[in-house]
This record gives C-alpha cells, sequence and structure tokens, in this order.
C-alpha cells in the first residue's frame, strides 16, 4: 500500500509540475505542500475526511494536520496568504501556484468531492480550481 500511496504522491507531484511548469520536481513538491497546507485549514467537516481518503497519503496527511481556520478566507485572502508563506511571491504568482495545484484535483479526488468542497468556500474559489464560477440566476 505505502509503494501505491509514494505512487500517486509522484503522479500528484508530477500533475503539479506540469500544469504550472516549474523546473523542478522539488518546487512543484514545495507549491503543492504549502497550498493543500493552507486549504486543509479551510476544508472541514466530512468534505476534509473525504478530502484526505482520496489524497495520496502524504498529500492526506498534509491536509488532515492543519487547525481549522477561525474564519474562511475570501479567494483573494487565501491568495495573499500563499503568497506570505513563499519567498519571494506575490499576489499573481501565488494565484498561479494555487491554480496550478487545485486543478489538478478534480482528477484526482473526482469533481463530486470537488463540488463540495467548493460549497464550503466562500465565492471566488471555482476559479482557483479551473472551473467557471457559477451563480444563480435572481
Amino acid at each position: 500500500m505505502t509503494v501505491l500511496s509514494t505512487t500517486r504522491w509522484t503522479e500528484l507531484i508530477d500533475a503539479v509540475r506540469e500544469s504550472g511548469q516549474y523546473p523542478t520536481t522539488a518546487e512543484a513538491e514545495r507549491v503543492t505542500r504549502v497550498v493543500l497546507s493552507a486549504l486543509g485549514g479551510h476544508v472541514t467537516g466530512d468534505e476534509r475526511v473525504d478530502l484526505a481518503r482520496a489524497l495520496p497519503e502524504e498529500a492526506a496527511r498534509v491536509v488532515a494536520s492543519q487547525i481549522p481556520a477561525p474564519r474562511p478566507l475570501t479567494a483573494a485572502e487565501f491568495v495573499d496568504a500563499i503568497a506570505a508563506r513563499i519567498q519571494g511571491a506575490t499576489p499573481a504568482t501565488a494565484r498561479w501556484d494555487v491554480s496550478s495545484v487545485l486543478s489538478v484535483l478534480p482528477g484526482l479526488v473526482g469533481d463530486d468531492l470537488v463540488d463540495r468542497v467548493l460549497a464550503q468556500l466562500p465565492p471566488g474559489y471555482a476559479l482557483l480550481f479551473g472551473r467557471a464560477e457559477l451563480t444563480p440566476a435572481a
């Protein structure tokens, strides 16, 4: 089972590296850890448990080990928080990093789980997951 988890972790990092066009695997892994740890603080309840179950073991530990955030950040605040955690990052590069990680999750964990996660988060996160932000008609 550990081999499968290790392989899945490697596949996740490879997908992020390709998505974000990172020059090294180490950079893709660093960005993945930062983004997933931040996300782990914002997803709670069954969605957090199911997300951790669906992710490779290493990624699941990153998500599950986070203390829940005192309040959900807006998507822009989330990106700013990532920028503050990555040396030399700007809001633009942090947005790229966040999208590079989150946009690979639907293919890994499934659209239904991503829909449930997005339902928990404030408006604006769908774009970070590579989706259109749909709003109900008035």
